[in-house]
């Protein structure tokens, strides 16, 4: 059986599940943002970590710039996990992404978060590392109070994953992240085509377009909150009652 704690840093509070098998306190785990001095490290992480190579440029930058929320787990002076997101328009994502959200939010004011990589030190995995930093992402997007600059216009949080990386598709669903679309070939990792799925976490009154079925289940929602249809109804049978009464 887990049990739980509340962890503070940095202004958010969030709860995190701890495993009896966990190899390191979470006590003891201190979180901070990335910085240029990083970047050997964090290059040298993910290349164990991850298949893809990324360019040098892309470590300058999630160790510098203010556009990534980059931030790292620390024990004992060593990151021991990484999370790197970043926060952009919906107007402005690649097709195959255009459709997270319904078209109600295709607003210049709707914003998604895109996950890039989240990663923990083999030997610190199911210590509950990995649920401390994406729990912190998610309340700093979606908790009770809003977070300038992106307040609560944030309405999805999405990533990219192998088909083949069970061990993180399992993590994220656990996580409430649901499997949106099948990407073929998406990857290009040592010359060979793979493929991948997007996964989608709504927050803040986000939602996916909707079909047939989402619309009657609306409906049959609000009439069983006596909103909408349901008065509706209810006027129509009274005003015929009391029509027939008077007769």
């Amino acid at each position: 059986m887990a049990g739980f704690s509340w962890y503070l840093s940095e202004g958010f509070q969030v709860i995190i599940e701890k495993s009896r098998e966990e190899k390191c306190s979470l006590k003891d785990v201190q979180l901070r943002f990335l910085c240029p001095d990083d970047l050997e490290e964090v290059r040298a992480l993910c290349r164990e970590w991850f298949p893809i190579e990324y360019p040098q440029s892309w470590y300058e930058d999630i160790t510098s710039s203010e556009k990534f929320f980059a931030l790292a787990a620390v024990y004992k002076s060593q990151i021991i996990g990484l999370i790197v997101a970043e926060i952009k328009p919906y107007l402005k994502l690649n097709a195959e992404d255009r459709g997270i959200l319904s078209r109600w939010f295709a607003s210049k004011d709707t914003l998604v978060a895109y996950i890039l990589s989240l990663g923990v030190v083999r030997s610190y995995r199911r210590s509950g590392v990995a649920t401390l930093l994406l729990d912190v992402f998610l309340n700093h997007l979606a908790g009770p109070v809003s977070q300038p600059p992106h307040e609560h216009r944030v309405k999805a949080i999405f990533l990219h994953v192998l088909t083949t990386n069970k061990e993180a598709i399992l993590f994220y669903e656990k996580k409430r992240f649901h499997l949106h679309s099948f990407l073929p070939y998406y990857y290009s990792i040592k010359g060979r085509c793979k493929d991948g799925f997007t996964y989608v976490y709504y927050v803040n009154g986000g939602h996916a377009p909707w079909g047939l079925y989402d619309y009657f289940k609306y409906v049959a929602r609000a009439a069983l909150r006596g909103g909408g249809l349901y008065p509706w109804i209810w006027g129509k049978f009274r005003t015929a009652l009391t029509i027939a009464w008077h007769r």
